[in-house]
């Protein structure tokens, strides 16, 4: 079998959510595997983490591709909302669908979308990039079937997967250290600042998922997992007050399709 795993690189302003995420640098934005498509409502559900959630906002409120959102809860850096598109966004995800792949992971590093995506063949690959080129949406191939998979299964999103491994790569953990952080920045073709945060993220993943004694499949699961019980028979953080009265009904898993 002739499967493929590859991490991509899109980017096009009207790519949903771009806009946002301009206006607020520090956000990070993540579909929900959990959470689907809402049939009635169109509704999309993501995880946020941001420096400055009214900031956020106030993008969200001036981006072409949003037509109204909800921040459903919210903890500390981390929230979730609700999004419905206008009918200027672009989705990416849905073609991946249409090339019988599948969205494994999908996050933002600046205004670049990093996905990783499963598909059964290098054709269906090559229909993303003729799509992309009709779209005039800007697509790179990041990696694809190498020693990434030696990562797997530790709670590593894509955009960490891959900061880790060029960081890696580059000599940026010997020592002495033969790489800087601009370097792997440079590499990742992204700021210093934006490098930072998944790699940081990455590596305090890896050593929770590696080193943590203390209930560490809880410390795997996304932070909004924890805050409502999902994913496991623990309570939430949140005890006895699980806000699910706050959390729509639509919330399932589907998979990330029709996400971005």
């Amino acid at each position: 079998m002739n499967d493929v795993v590859a991490v991509i690189r899109v980017r096009h302003p009207d790519l949903a959510l771009t806009g946002t995420v301009a206006h607020d640098e520090s956000a990070t934005v993540q579909p929900i595997r959990e959470a689907g498509t809402d049939p009635e409502g169109d509704s999309h559900f993501f995880s946020v983490r941001s420096a400055d959630f009214g900031r956020f906002e106030s993008g969200l409120r001036a981006d072409h591709t949003v037509a109204r959102f909800e921040r459903v809860v919210r903890i500390d850096g981390e929230a979730i909302y609700r999004f419905e598109y206008t009918s200027a966004a672009k989705l990416f995800s849905p073609e991946i669908t249409r090339a019988n792949g599948v969205a494994l992971d999908i996050e933002n590093v600046d205004t670049n979308w990093i996905m990783q995506v499963w598909v059964p063949d290098r054709r269906s690959l090559r229909y993303l990039w003729e799509y992309a080129a009709a779209n005039d949406i800007r697509i790179e191939l990041r990696r694809i079937n190498d020693y990434a998979s030696l990562l797997e299964g530790f709670g590593l999103t894509a955009t960490q997967r891959e900061a880790v491994l060029l960081a890696l790569e580059a000599g940026y953990f010997e020592e002495p250290r033969e790489a800087s952080l601009s370097d792997v920045a440079s590499e990742l073709d992204i700021s210093q600042p934006a490098a930072s945060g998944p790699l940081r993220r990455g590596l305090k993943r890896l050593v929770l998922s590696t080193l943590a004694e203390e209930n560490p499949r809880a410390e795997r699961r996304p932070e909004w997992q924890r805050w409502v019980g999902v994913g496991s028979g623990e309570p939430a953080l949140w005890g006895d007050a699980r806000p699910w009265h706050r959390l729509p009904r639509s919330i399932r898993f589907v998979g990330l399709e029709q996400c971005q």
